[in-house]
């Protein structure tokens, strides 16, 4: 029984994808016009990230074509030694086996992700959020295609359409071997994933990410930071929440002036600490509770640090583990915020918004951990492996 396709089968199946999605353009359009007609929520995050584009599409295809001319991440050797009995001993890399994906409203999550889990060798498992069942059923549907077309068995892409009780149900009892999950959305979804997966969970997508500007700073660099972190992509896990701002920056005021100017003309709601609140046209903050969400919306947090220990001590209380950046001109105050900042990345004098598979040079990503266990940060080929330990003898007994 074969149980593993090898480089070669693996790569014709991305191939063959890349050609099928760029002909069904139409088909997924269409069917993603189903969707967005029939979503009713407000969300705005989850309606960004539902919309399928003639640009996302093109997205899609180049993932997969940066995939099938990665090198196979199976069977790497990481560790070789000869024991003193003559034993030859290895640890190579290894698949999964069979990963599950649950994800919201992404359709390109059916894609993307999907491909680098079955790059990586593993059978795939995807469940999408009825919001985006149409997006996804017709790009399973070119899975299957590609699969087909590979001679490859269908089952190495398997769509589950459940409900919530379907789905909680399969997570305790699995009708078929499931050796992780990864959940793609919000809080709520990875918490219910949580409570019930019976296999190891990889935590992605959470931010709340921070910014400090340091007295020692460009001021124009910093707002380009903060306006480009914040509002390019609200929908964005690497999408800016909080600033702290240096008690003792020289032309405070007038910086953050001209930041709350920034912020406001493109349309953000700007709350503020204790120490800025009788600013015009921000909200004091209510509820200190606020420090700990993440927004994916029109919202930002502006307040004071005390000092670069300060910030620090902020940042790690309060922030989501995923991004965080000191925007300064001292590379000594960088180097003691990036060593002791506790999240997946940390930046020196440059936006949040590039914690991404492909804009770290991985092609893609399957998701970005803010687990620690067993990758942190963006999930490349490279890293959805495991392992195993190879052993060469001749007869040895212990």
């Amino acid at each position: 029984m074969n149980l593993t396709l090898n480089i070669t089968q693996r790569n014709a199946v991305l191939n063959a994808m890349t050609k099928w999605i760029d002909k069904e353009r139409s088909t997924i359009l269409e069917a993603n016009q189903k969707d967005m007609l029939a979503y009713q929520g407000d969300d705005l995050a989850m309606r960004d990230r539902l919309v399928v584009t003639d640009a996302k599409i093109d997205g899609m295809i180049l993932s997969l074509q940066h995939l099938s001319l990665q090198n196979d991440p199976l069977g790497v050797e990481r560790f070789q030694f000869t024991h003193e009995n003559g034993m030859q001993v290895s640890n190579k890399t290894a698949p999964f086996g069979t990963i599950l994906i649950i994800y919201e409203s992404r359709p390109d999550v059916t894609i993307e992700a999907a491909g680098i889990a079955f790059k990586s060798g593993n059978k795939i498992l995807l469940k999408g959020g009825k919001e985006s069942l149409n997006s996804n059923l017709a790009l399973v549907q070119l899975w299957h295609r590609a699969l087909e077309e590979s001679s490859c068995p269908k089952d190495w892409v398997t769509y589950l359409q459940y409900d919530r009780t379907q789905t909680q149900s399969f997570l305790e009892y699995p009708t078929q071997k499931i050796d992780l999950i990864v959940p793609r959305g919000g809080e709520k979804l990875i918490a219910f994933v949580k409570q019930h997966a019976s296999c190891p969970v990889i935590v992605s997508g959470r931010g709340n990410n921070f910014a400090y500007v340091d007295s020692e700073t460009d001021l124009q660099m910093a707002l380009d930071i903060i306006i480009n972190g914040k509002t390019t992509k609200i929908s964005a896990c690497n999408a800016l929440d909080k600033v702290l701002i240096a008690a003792d920056m020289p032309r405070k005021q007038q910086f953050i002036k001209q930041l709350i100017q920034e912020l406001q003309s493109n349309k953000v709601q700007i709350f503020t600490d204790k120490a800025l609140e009788s600013i015009d046209g921000t909200t004091a903050i209510e509820n200190e509770g606020i420090w700990y969400e993440e927004f994916l919306d029109h919202k930002i947090v502006l307040g004071q640090a005390a000092s670069l220990e300060d910030a620090i001590l902020k940042i790690n209380t309060y922030g989501g583990g995923h991004s965080a950046v000191i925007v300064t001109g001292n590379n000594e105050k960088a180097k003691t915020f990036m060593d002791a900042v506790d999240s997946a990345a940390v930046y020196h004098n440059a936006s949040t918004r590039f914690t991404d598979g492909g804009q770290f040079g991985l092609g893609g990503e399957l998701a970005i951990s803010t687990d620690k266990l067993h990758q942190r940060g963006p999930i490349g080929l490279q890293h959805l492996v495991t392992n195993k330990w190879y052993i060469l003898g001749n007869g040895q007994v212990r």
